[in-house]
């Protein structure tokens, strides 16, 4: 659900990876879903890096850290590039994410964060310089 803020006071959670594309946010196989249900969407955000092939939580991922667990993503240069899928907004929102911060080379920044379209679904997406 969309919410208006002016200020947020959070912990970042970092993702310092470069070039994470859709896929890796949310995987295609979780797509089948018909429905907006965020919280399926963010149950499963960044899943093959979340969970062990067992199913058991990588206790080295970021997310399965408690020390981070603001509701602004810090994320690495290129993140969210690849097919635009707002699969990948929902997923982000989802899972309370309120605010994403990353860096585009100077030549996608605009087409990027157009074709991310992710403020329109929920969650505002600002280039950093």
């Amino acid at each position: 659900m969309k919410q208006k803020f002016n200020v947020i006071t959070s912990t970042c959670v970092p993702l310092p990876l470069e070039n994470v594309d859709t896929d890796q946010i949310i995987p295609a196989r979780f797509l089948k879903a018909t429905t907006r249900e965020e919280k399926f969407f963010g149950d499963n955000l960044f899943r093959d890096w979340r969970y062990n092939a067992d199913g058991t939580p990588n206790e080295d991922f970021v997310l399965n850290d408690p020390t981070y667990s603001g509701c602004i993503l810090v994320a690495g240069k290129n993140f969210g590039s690849g097919s635009s899928r707002e699969h990948a907004a929902w997923a982000i929102a989802g899972y309370g994410f309120r605010v994403v911060l990353c860096r585009y080379p100077q030549e996608q920044r605009t087409e990027q964060l157009r074709a991310a379209g992710s403020g329109e679904r929920g969650v505002p997406e600002r280039a950093l310089r």
